[in-house]
């Protein structure tokens, strides 16, 4: 094994020393072209996703370089120490893409894939390719701490790969009903988002024991987000925030003025360079699909894809709307976190979780968000140091920013799986006894709490076949 990670190393070296968007050009379109995929169609998608991380970087420098004096000025005059720079999804998936290991890993999730198809353990072909950089972060954050244990890393990202693709086969009847698809329509997800159905599974029942009564207030979100209009709008958001680190850093009119309109418009650019990242890997998902299709010629599949084709339900995007003040006002109270909340303002590393479990219950929805945004703040406090030294070690940092500033993301998805991951690392990096307890009851309970939620996702598919035949 080391000897096969050597040569990866030696033979990507050179590559990677040309930074994220060069690399992540000619890997998408070298494997677009492994699968089949014509040439121009190859070479569209890997430029797509080359100008979408270059253009993603460049907002991410202005936002934060804007933002910088305001965020020193208040911690100045409060003492509050929130210094991590959140830097959204886009860079921490450039990190992760400049790592020889991600390509490992997706090997093994690859193969993993092709032995549950095999053994009909699952019915979902995943296409998902780019967003494996979601369970990569595990990996790494495992080697991170652990002084290189590709052996626990493995394992980690392997036990986690089956639990994804057993969880897309389960939630495939909830999103015929929340879509109104029919069931031959094979979209289906493995996006690690949706690993944190079981915990907001938990709470859901807690609310099905003790506050049935929350369903009478509830409300219809595209109604929701028709009456706040334009006030729920990205760049309004980014504009709230900006004034707001403005004024907690007691800065001039002017400035704030400045603030509003920066952060109004980087989050709407945020969106925008979002969408071509999905677009990027259309090319190489439809030569996955077509390859895979042959090799297992007549039998039917589920196709797991990226999460926006969940986008039309209004839900999401409300939750969000109402979480982001919310999250704000966490940020600033929480004790332990050190990050404000800038490029993650807009929670979808939950939201579309918390819709699948919920079935679309905005009360519910949101009041789960609020209690559960605390871990994704803490994860990605938790996870700065390792980002930081990550980004710099494979030429990834964002550009903007001194490198002594620490970077993370505030709603990075898997935050439960981060947690777990730095417990196994540490066992690997310091085999006591302490840290074996500590890596096999994270283990153990988070699978426990996966199978208990596994069982009430069943059930429920039962209920909505024979509420169908009725």
């Amino acid at each position: 094994m080391d000897i096969l990670i050597s040569f990866s190393n030696q033979f990507f070296k050179p590559i990677l020393s040309l930074g994220g968007p060069p690399v992540m050009f000619i890997v998408l379109t070298l494997l677009a072209l492994i699968m089949k995929v014509k040439f121009t169609r190859a070479l569209e998608g890997g430029m797509k996703l080359a100008i979408a991380l270059t253009g993603m970087g460049t907002v991410i420098g202005i936002l934060t370089g804007a933002f910088a004096p305001a965020l020193q000025g208040f911690v100045k005059s409060t003492g509050i120490q929130l210094s991590i720079t959140d830097v959204g999804w886009a860079p921490l998936a450039t990190i992760t893409w400049g790592s020889t290991y991600t390509l490992y890993f997706l090997m093994l999730l690859v193969i993993l894939n092709i032995v549950m198809l095999a053994m009909n353990k699952t019915n979902t072909l995943d296409v998902d390719i780019f967003d494996v950089w979601h369970l990569s972060v595990v990996g790494l954050l495992v080697m991170y701490y652990s002084n290189n244990n590709l052996f626990l890393a493995s394992f980690l990202v392997l036990f986690i790969g089956i639990l994804k693709f057993i969880n897309s086969d389960l939630m495939k009847p909830t999103f015929n009903e929340l879509l109104n698809m029919p069931e031959s329509n094979p979209t289906t997800t493995t996006h690690l988002n949706f690993m944190f159905n079981p915990i907001a599974m938990l709470l859901n029942k807690l609310f099905d024991i003790f506050l049935p009564f929350i369903d009478k207030y509830d409300f219809d979100a595209a109604t929701l987000n028709k009456k706040i209009g334009f006030w729920g709008s990205k760049f309004a958001i980014g504009c709230y925030l900006g004034v707001l680190v403005g004024i907690l850093g007691q800065q001039e009119i002017k400035s704030i003025f400045n603030l509003a309109f920066t952060g109004g418009v980087c989050l709407e650019l945020f969106s925008f360079m979002g969408s071509w990242f999905i677009a990027a890997v259309e090319p190489l998902s439809q030569g996955i699909t077509n390859f895979m299709s042959k090799k297992f010629a007549g039998r039917q599949f589920n196709i797991g894809i990226d999460w926006p084709f969940l986008a039309s339900r209004a839900e999401i995007w409300a939750a969000a709307n109402v979480l982001a003040p919310i999250m704000l006002i966490e940020a600033l109270i929480l004790p332990g976190n050190g990050v404000l909340p800038l490029g993650g303002i807009i929670a979808m590393g939950m939201t579309p979780s918390l819709l699948v479990v919920t079935r679309g219950k905005m009360m519910r929805m949101i009041i789960i968000g609020a209690l559960m945004l605390p871990v994704f703040l803490l994860a990605g406090t938790v996870i700065a140091e390792f980002a930081t030294k990550t980004a710099l070690a494979v030429g990834a940092f964002p550009p903007g920013l001194a490198e002594t500033q620490m970077i993370t993301h505030s709603t990075l998805e898997g935050p439960v799986e981060k947690f777990i991951a730095i417990a196994v690392g540490k066992f690997g990096g310091n085999m006591t006894i302490e840290n074996a307890i500590k890596m096999v009851s994270s283990l153990v309970v988070y699978l426990g709490l996966f199978l208990w939620y596994a069982k009430q996702m069943k059930k429920r598919n039962i209920e909505i076949k024979a509420k169908k035949q009725n």
